[in-house]
């Protein structure tokens, strides 16, 4: 009632600067049209958005449904706000100069009133600045949400054992496999990956949104992915299932050991707080991965347990969904792992990123939300994550397929 409430509101502000701009028009009809149709359509969207999250099942979460209302909503109301935030400040100055015309007792201007009408120009420049919003976030839900971007980085390191100069790793992160909802466009975000030709292949959580069966259509499409020195995986904290409710923890400890079965069924190897070795040449690094960790998550991961028979001198890869476990944990760790590959903060799949310049909203809870970090020779890489979850779409922050190439640094 309370959403309800505040969107009728701003769809009468809306209103009548519509009626503002569409004052002069000759045709009745057309202006009638135009502004009956704009309540008809803004009220629809709130009425279909509340309609739609009162049948929601806490048992299920979100399906594509409720994050096309969701995002639908958010659509509009983004967009409501930029013509109200520019209509509102043309009327504060319509009251300042009413004040002035008042206290100066100037004339009065048509109709008796010192405040002056709303000019049409407002209304116009409100018309112009709503749109950029508007025609982004659907830009973002048709198109942006698969538009897949490669994203590839190269790091030295002078330690690196010589059999793996230029040794290659895909990662992907964050599939949210219960939002999709157009698999062939999904399938070129796989299609891009296979093309990497990695020597290997890493998933860094949230296969899910929240259950098992999300992933099961799936299974022949992500099982595609495969590298000469194998599939690792890991979980990521919608993994544990711990956002919907469940009739029992046996049923929800039941849903997570059917997840595990899946990664095993797409060909990737689980990784909960274990190592691997992984070996070329004659020579060796320990691949390791942990359980999520992160501020404000569920925290199970261990990196002393999954450390266990790792030499100190050995080249370590770890993955670890949230960046915040290297932040907090990683980095001041004595083992000094060379490399950890992150995912969850999806670049809030909102944001700019171009040359000398990034931001998105997600800066402000996460220090480390995208890209490279280097701390000492220390990388950490996050991904910007494959899917998407809640808002069905990605405008800005598109989604990622990183290729990392490690490089031995010579002398």
């Amino acid at each position: 009632m309370i959403i309800a409430a505040i969107s009728t509101l701003m769809d009468w502000y809306v209103f009548s600067g519509l009626k503002t701009f569409t004052a002069d028009w000759q045709s009745p009809k057309l202006r009638n049209s135009l502004l009956y149709g704009y309540l008809l359509v803004a009220i629809g969207v709130t009425v279909v958005f509340i309609a739609g999250f009162g049948s929601f099942n806490t048992a299920k979460g979100m399906t594509p449904f409720h994050e096309w209302m969701l995002s639908f909503f958010i659509t509009f109301f983004v967009t409501k706000l930029v013509f109200i935030l520019i209509v509102f400040l043309g009327d504060i100055g319509r009251f300042f100069v009413g004040i002035i015309n008042h206290i100066s007792k100037n004339s009065q201007p048509t109709g008796g009133s010192y405040f002056p009408e709303r000019r049409k120009f407002i209304s116009e420049i409100a018309i112009l600045a709503a749109a950029f919003p508007f025609t982004g976030f659907l830009y973002a839900m048709f198109k942006g949400k698969y538009d897949y971007k490669v994203h590839r980085q190269t790091l030295y390191y002078t330690d690196l054992p010589e059999a793996f100069d230029g040794f290659t790793i895909t990662q992907l992160s964050d599939i949210h496999s219960g939002s999709f909802d157009n698999t062939e466009a999904m399938q070129r975000g796989i299609d891009l990956a296979k093309a990497q030709k990695s020597d290997l292949f890493v998933f860094t959580g949230d296969l899910v949104n929240n259950a098992a069966w999300e992933i099961e259509q799936y299974i022949p499409n992500f099982s595609q992915l495969r590298a000469p020195y194998g599939q690792f995986s890991i979980l990521g904290n919608h993994d544990y299932g711990d956002y919907i409710q469940w009739n029992s923890e046996e049923e929800k400890r039941a849903n997570l050991d059917k997840l595990k079965q899946h990664h095993h069924d797409l060909g990737y190897r689980l990784l909960l707080n274990e190592n691997v070795v992984i070996e070329k040449g004659e020579q060796k690094i320990s691949l390791i991965g942990v359980e999520n960790w992160g501020l404000g998550f569920i925290q199970k991961g261990d990196l002393d347990k999954a450390l266990e028979g790792v030499s100190g001198d050995a080249f370590k890869v770890l993955l670890s969904h949230d960046p915040t476990h290297w932040e907090k944990k990683v980095r001041y760790h004595p083992s000094n792992v060379h490399l950890t590959l992150a995912g969850h903060t999806h670049g809030a799949q909102f944001g700019v990123e171009t040359a000398g310049f990034r931001w998105s909203p997600v800066q402000y809870k996460y220090l480390d939300w995208a890209g490279v970090v280097n701390e000492k020779d220390r990388y950490l890489y996050v991904n910007r994550g494959f899917g998407f979850l809640a808002f069905s779409g990605r405008l800005g922050i598109w989604p990622e397929v990183t290729v990392i190439t490690l490089k031995k640094k010579t002398a």
